[in-house]
């Protein structure tokens, strides 16, 4: 951290007279000490300084202010623009350099759970399939509060994943900031089990993936940018209760909501109990103080003799299209692993 050590910093400015009544001889060195405030553990950008006047009239404080503020930033300047430079060692992983997950998702939709509105059929209540990627901080796939981009209003919405792909493609070809893409099956009940493994990096610890409600207008569960690493070494175990979210681009209040897309697009929105504050929303439950997690998962490290490919998944049944959509993105992965590994003679 830059200038943590730098008690102050003197700059001798000579000031000239303002006027008559000023008092001040132009002669004698006027002495300030720019000195920097702490930084907050994780600050973004370097504070200003904090002017310390001695000696000099109060019609002369812009003046003086503005000359420290220069030099200061000057100074910032030549040693690097250090306002750029991380702050402290948090975001910084020192871990080996890949790791290996095994991800199990849980989902706990039931009729118990969640009486209100609770599809029994056309379709029942279900998960698509997961579509995941690990990453590093350059790279976001969604994120509370801001705009979904159009692969995961397509995903949310319709369960269809080519876009999302297209879209962690082309970041990992600009910016290289993506280490690899996971798929696990659909589930065919709001409660069961489906699983994969992962691979994050020591430049790509970060894991975010989503899984679409069905059947719902654009509602999802997930995780956003989950940091696998510790400094110097990885996670043994992570668990991480899910609750749903509202993608932003559909305004249907049920699970079985016609499509009616929301103009102007809002923003990702965690739904609660309470939110949206309407007695037609399938999740309002204004008894409850929140609501009970919808899912589940789980990722644990594997260790070095448990490295090997995913046991396939099998207990897959389709109840709508747009599920058997989502899971095609399994079976291309598949084949693309398939194809690789009969042209190194695997």
């Amino acid at each position: 951290m830059l200038f943590a050590n730098l008690e102050s910093l003197k700059i001798t400015i000579i000031v000239g007279p303002k006027g008559p009544s000023s008092g001040i001889n132009s002669k004698t060195p006027t002495v300030f000490s720019c000195r920097p405030t702490q930084l907050p553990a994780k600050a973004g950008a370097l504070p200003l300084p904090v002017l310390q006047r001695k000696y000099l009239g109060m019609e002369n404080l812009t003046f003086a202010y503005c000359s420290c503020k220069v030099i200061w930033t000057l100074l910032l300047t030549i040693l690097g623009c250090a306002s750029s430079l991380p702050v402290g060692d948090d975001s910084i992983c020192t871990a080996e350099e890949l790791a290996k997950y095994s991800i199990i998702f849980t989902g706990k939709w039931s009729q118990t759970a969640f009486p209100k509105q609770y599809p029994l059929y056309r379709p029942p209540a279900q998960w698509s399939s997961m579509l995941g990627v690990t990453h590093s901080s350059d790279y976001s796939m969604w994120k509370k509060n801001e705009y979904a981009s159009n692969g995961v209003r397509d995903f949310a919405e319709k369960g269809e994943a080519w876009v999302l792909m297209k879209e962690i493609e082309e970041a990992g070809e600009k910016i290289q900031s993506v280490h690899g893409i996971f798929s696990a099956p659909a589930i065919s009940s709001g409660t069961g089990q489906t699983s994969t493994e992962l691979e994050v990096h020591s430049r790509h610890p970060l894991v975010s993936f989503v899984v679409r409600i069905v059947p719902s207008p654009d509602w999802f569960v997930g995780i956003d940018s989950l940091n696998l690493c510790e400094r110097d070494h990885w996670m043994e175990e992570v668990s991480v209760d899910l609750f749903p979210y509202d993608a932003g681009t559909d305004s249907g209040f049920t699970f079985s909501s016609p499509n009616f897309a929301t103009i102007p697009q809002d923003t990702v929105t965690e739904i609660t109990c309470s939110s949206p504050s309407h007695p037609a929303n399938s999740f309002y439950y204004p008894k409850l103080k929140i609501l009970p997690p919808i899912a589940h998962v789980k990722m644990v490290k594997l260790k070095k003799n448990q490295l090997g490919f995913p046991v396939p998944y099998n207990n897959f049944q389709a109840k709508s299209n747009e599920v058997i959509d989502s899971v095609s993105v399994t079976q291309k992965i598949c084949g693309n692993l398939a194809d690789d590994m009969d042209e190194i003679g695997v």
